[in-house]
């Protein structure tokens, strides 16, 4: 498959223009915020609110946890874990049916389980504590503090992006009051030689809302383009995302292209492994509404829902506009130590079989 490699081909926004109340930048950003959530669903995001001493800080942690033994990362494994919240070793999980060559730990808000039943939906079981490793007791404030300032950037996203589809600037708010799913992946690729897998993460979408991730200095990510300048009808290929020092990689999720009839664009992506004797680390956060939201499609003004193009149809990965239950769907094909020992009751629900608990996307 054919790769651009120019940087230039993703988009770079500064959402401090949008922050800044010159309602002339304001409305630039919106412009441009919506020609790239259309047409790539990727682009890089300047000024969105971090200080360089705090990124520093959240990648010395992600350093400082892979650095421990692997007896003190499996002491905090997501298999103990019914919130898949814990570390996940390499090779441990899975997308569309191949094996993940990267180590990670899961990270959410800190928030008590919701109260269990017969009656309570399974994707409820989602909600949960973290489980944070003895020996590095600047984790979880490094941690928690990121994901705040992320939930805040992310806030100001949303805010545009009704804007940019025509709609009250708080038109999303009500879903991401008080208990909006934050969720927090700390990622570590270890180099692989040459004739192994190459599969960092395998391709796919993203479930919630809204991605933003941290990248360090060693590129690997990769984003489908399939369709546009240069591209053949029907082709396709892989953009590279390198790192751009100061930015953030901003990707739409599922939920938005439901929302939007297609309109806004879940793009597939992919990280390849770096070679022998080179890491990667990158830190992911994704945002979502809250569990139990059910969002309505929206009505887009006539000119862009001309442009909607559909949501995609792909039955590896069916999308369910319900956010608990398209979360816990995802979380169940990639997880299936977590998935078989804590949610057997739901797996045929959810279209997983017993011991054969991951077939599609993360």
């Amino acid at each position: 498959m054919p790769t651009a490699t120019l940087t230039s081909v993703l988009p770079i926004l500064d959402l401090s223009d949008f922050t800044s109340g010159d309602a002339e930048r304001q409305a630039t950003f919106v412009t441009r915020l919506r020609e790239a959530a259309h047409h790539g669903g990727f682009f890089y995001l300047r000024g969105y609110g971090a200080s360089p001493a705090q990124v520093d800080a959240v990648l010395q942690a992600a350093r400082d946890f892979f650095a421990l033994s692997d007896e003190q990362k499996h002491a905090v494994h997501m298999a103990q874990s019914p919130h898949f919240r814990g570390y996940t070793a390499a090779g441990d999980e899975i997308t569309r049916g191949e094996r993940d060559w990267r180590e990670q730990i899961d990270i959410g808000a800190e928030r008590s389980p919701l109260p269990q039943d017969a009656a309570a939906p399974a994707w409820t079981r989602l909600q949960g504590p973290n489980q944070w490793p003895a020996g590095l007791p600047h984790l979880k404030p490094t941690l928690l503090a990121w994901q705040d300032t992320l939930t805040e950037a992310t806030s100001h996203l949303l805010h545009a992006l009704a804007l940019a589809l025509g709609q009250p600037e708080d038109r999303f708010d009500a879903a991401f009051a008080d208990t909006p799913v934050q969720h927090l992946k700390v990622i570590h690729y270890p180099g692989r030689a040459q004739g192994e897998s190459r599969q960092g993460v395998g391709p796919h979408k993203d479930s919630g809302c809204l991605t933003l991730l941290l990248q360090d200095t060693q590129a690997g990510l990769q984003v489908w383009e399939r369709d546009g300048p240069g591209v053949a009808p029907g082709a396709g290929r892989w953009i590279d995302a390198p790192p751009l020092p100061g930015t953030l990689i901003i990707n739409l999720g599922e939920v938005l292209e439901i929302l939007s009839n297609g309109y806004l664009r879940a793009t597939i992506h992919q990280v390849v492994s770096p070679p022998q004797h080179v890491d990667r680390l990158s830190v992911a956060f994704f945002l979502s509404p809250r569990l139990d939201a059910e969002l309505p499609e929206l009505v887009l003004p006539p000119a862009q829902a001309a442009q909607a193009r559909g949501v995609d149809r792909d039955p590896q990965n069916p999308l369910i506009a319900h956010t608990g239950r398209n979360l816990l769907k995802g979380r169940l094909r990639s997880h299936p130590e977590v998935a078989e020992r804590f949610y057997a009751d739901v797996l045929e629900t959810y279209g997983v079989k017993r011991g054969d608990a991951a077939r599609a996307y993360v």
